[in-house]
């Protein structure tokens, strides 16, 4: 299948140049190593992966919960199809399509959730916000990851603005400038 979109300009990353999200390069920014230590996960985190294209990270991550579990999901079927190729050896990894404005899980079902250079892409992302509030655990955090050059990048004081009117509260932060990771907790 041909892919006519362009990797120039905002919006979905194309489904046709997915290789390009698994090349190694992407550790300069951050690493799958790096992001877990960021996520603070524990060897039984219940996690969810938000926008995981090919599943870049997603390996690494299953690893680390040896006694977890890894739900991936992104509105792209292609990128899941390429995800699910990726990850059919482990065993603790569960992958969906969700549909934009809903994500399919119980109420306060994760530890930690996870975005990386995905936000900016989301069109609803206040409904995306009201349903990470839904579906995590207290105490669980929401991990937003950004990119300095992403076109679709999101300045931290823009994810505050859709974060904090939820009830969420910046709780670690992690990088500088436009590259960065900001891990939020729920207001108790």
């Amino acid at each position: 299948m041909s892919d006519k979109r362009s990797l120039r300009g905002k919006g979905l990353y194309p489904p046709g140049f997915a290789w390009a999200l698994l090349l190694p390069f992407r550790d300069l920014y951050i690493s799958p190593g790096k992001l877990a230590k960021r996520l603070g996960l524990r060897e039984d985190s219940i996690v969810l992966e938000i926008g995981c294209g090919p599943g870049y990270f997603s390996p690494h991550i299953a690893r680390r919960i040896p006694k977890g579990k890894l739900y991936l999901t992104d509105v792209q079927p292609e990128m899941i199809e390429k995800a699910r190729k990726r990850l059919k050896h482990i065993e603790n990894v569960d992958v969906r399509v969700c549909s934009g404005s809903e994500l399919p899980y119980e109420d306060d079902m994760f530890d930690v959730i996870y975005l990386v250079t995905v936000l900016g892409e989301i069109d609803k992302k206040h409904l995306y916000v009201r349903e990470m509030k839904r579906i995590l655990r207290p105490g669980g955090i929401v991990s937003i990851s950004e990119q300095r050059g992403d076109p679709d990048s999101m300045a931290l004081e823009d994810v505050k603005l859709l974060f904090e009117p939820e009830g969420f509260s910046l709780k670690e932060f992690f990088g500088k400038g436009r590259t960065y990771t900001a891990n939020f907790t729920v207001l108790t």
